[in-house]
């Protein structure tokens, strides 16, 4: 696969896992099990859904909305976004949602930060509390735009779009984890190779953000990659959400998202994400993007599907995010 068709398909992997996570998020496995059986591809919220009751199959959320508003915001923006920017088109967004009668709105850590930048706190106070996953879950377009040869360029990179909302040790780390799995599986990188880069980036994202209570990134990363590897396909879905969690701490979804796609195909992975219970579609969403960078197959089916109905028009975005790529030192 090239580079542009590794982007694409990130974009796309993580695209459909948030679909297949939309009617499930904010349930418990029990409540997933009770309305849908077993998930196998695209269901139709039901009507008691919390988040997004009665949307239809195929449906995208808040995740791959805000991915794609910071892909275009890179993209006008020279490889680039300056924090009030970035603050204005998220309130733009929310308001646009709100508009049409959706709950899916900003998370609670970015819904923070913005109400004390609109106080006058400056942006690099606003994310002191964000210890969530809203950073991780949306920087995948900043590991698609940024070569992994600097780390420390490339965890610069994350800080930039990330610390606004997210800047603390967890945070951060959890944002760094991701953009660099998905910049080195864009690069040519393997699973392995890329999620072991994914636990050197989280180490210095860490280090870059205010400190807060929890299990390191890093460590949690390394420790439940191993565990995973060696569980029967029977004991994983109990181990990630049971042990590991499925919850917006960035410690808990963010690692479960890894663990999945260390040891599942993006066929078995993404349903399986969306079934756990928790924070589904942002489970579903990073793990998809990180297969589909690592040049695993997203089931074409699936992206065709969440594509057309969505009417996302993927292919330009990925094209002016690996052309930064090339052309930002």
């Amino acid at each position: 696969m090239s580079t542009r068709d590794r982007a694409l398909a990130a974009l796309t992997g993580l695209a459909v896992g948030d679909a297949l996570g939309m009617p499930t998020q904010s349930m418990s496995r029990a409540e997933i099990r009770t309305a849908y059986g077993k998930i196998t591809g695209f269901r139709q919220a039901v009507a008691n859904q919390p988040v997004a009751p009665g949307l239809p199959a195929g449906s995208i959320t808040d995740d791959t909305e805000q991915v794609l508003l910071l892909a275009r915001l890179l993209v006008d923006g020279g490889g680039h976004v300056q924090p009030r920017v970035f603050a204005d088109a998220l309130l733009a967004w929310e308001a646009d949602m709100i508009a049409r009668g959706s709950a899916d709105l900003l998370g609670p850590s970015t819904k923070r930060a913005l109400q004390l930048l609109e106080t006058g706190v400056p942006p690099g106070e606003t994310g002191r509390a964000g210890t969530t996953n809203g950073a991780a879950m949306r920087v995948t377009p900043v590991g698609i735009a940024t070569p992994p040869d600097d780390l420390a360029t490339l965890v610069d990179a994350v800080a930039e779009t990330a610390r606004i909302t997210h800047n603390t040790s967890l945070g951060l780390a959890a944002a760094a984890a991701v953009a660099a799995a998905v910049s080195a599986g864009v690069d040519g990188a393997n699973r392995m190779e890329a999620f072991d880069f994914a636990e050197r980036a989280a180490a210095l994202g860490a280090a870059e953000g205010h400190w807060s209570a929890g299990g390191a990134i890093a460590a949690r990363l390394r420790w439940a990659r191993d565990w995973v590897r060696g569980l029967r396909r029977a004991e994983l879905d109990d181990a990630v959400a049971d042990v590991i969690g499925t919850s917006v701490a960035a410690q808990e979804s963010v690692v479960a998202a890894f663990a999945l796609a260390e040891v599942l195909d993006p066929a078995e992975a993404l349903p399986t994400a969306a079934a756990l219970g928790g924070d589904t579609d942002t489970v579903a969403a990073i793990c998809g993007a990180l297969l589909g960078a690592c040049g695993e197959e997203i089931p074409a089916e699936l992206g065709e599907t969440v594509v057309r109905f969505n009417r996302l028009d993927l292919g330009p975005l990925a094209e002016g995010l690996v052309t930064l790529r090339r052309t930002i030192p």
